[in-house]
């Protein structure tokens, strides 16, 4: 494996992951409350070395010529991230505790947090344009090192989502601070209206 091409992999897929969206907070979010962390890091790194593998493979060109399924994916993530963000401002005006004792919303079911965290990941097609559409055109600047190139891509995925879920624990103390939580979840909805604003009209990026 070429280490320089695997080094590219990892530096591209940090700068794409690392930006503040939908699925990262929701990441945080669960990360700060201690539930299914694990559960939902490997879904979110498993979908994006799914993701990854199409985008190396050459399927990126593919979704370009297909606008009905762009326009599925648009219209359909950003009626989810409405709601969603909702849930979020109506717990940030509303929601009176902190992480402890009590929480500002109840804890998810783990069939939920799946739910969400799948829809979060998959209705979302800035997910799709920075994986599939943008590492898999970068990719092929390396048609040699394929496998290279792929794997440092996961390898971002890997290491940012387990900092993010495991590494919330830290901010928890902030957190304990029913202040401080509607805070975050006012941010959350505003994060997710954003989105959804961006998605429908077409700007924006992941």
């Amino acid at each position: 494996m070429e280490l320089s091409v695997f080094l590219t992999g990892l530096a591209m897929g940090l700068s794409l992951i690392v930006a503040i969206g939908a699925q990262n907070a929701f990441v945080l979010r669960q990360g700060l409350r201690g539930e299914h962390i694990l559960v939902i890091c490997l879904i979110c790194i498993a979908s994006d070395i799914a993701l990854i593998t199409l985008g190396v493979g050459g399927f990126g060109s593919l979704i370009q010529t297909l606008p009905w399924l762009e326009m599925l994916l648009r219209y359909g993530g950003a009626a989810f991230l409405i709601i969603y963000g909702a849930r979020s401002l109506y717990s940030a005006l509303f929601g009176s505790g902190g992480l402890e004792p009590d929480k500002s919303r109840p804890a998810l079911t783990l069939p939920a947090a799946v739910m969400t965290c799948l829809a979060l990941t998959w209705l979302n097609p800035h997910t799709y344009l920075d994986t599939v559409v943008f590492l898999g055109a970068v990719s092929t600047r390396f048609p040699d090192d394929l496998l290279a190139f792929g794997t440092g891509a996961a390898t971002a995925s890997l290491l940012f989502f387990f900092a993010l879920g495991y590494g919330a624990r830290y901010l928890r103390p902030i957190f304990a601070d029913a202040r401080a939580w509607r805070v975050l979840e006012a941010a959350i909805a505003l994060i997710m209206w954003t989105i959804a604003f961006q998605l429908v009209s077409g700007s924006g990026s992941g």
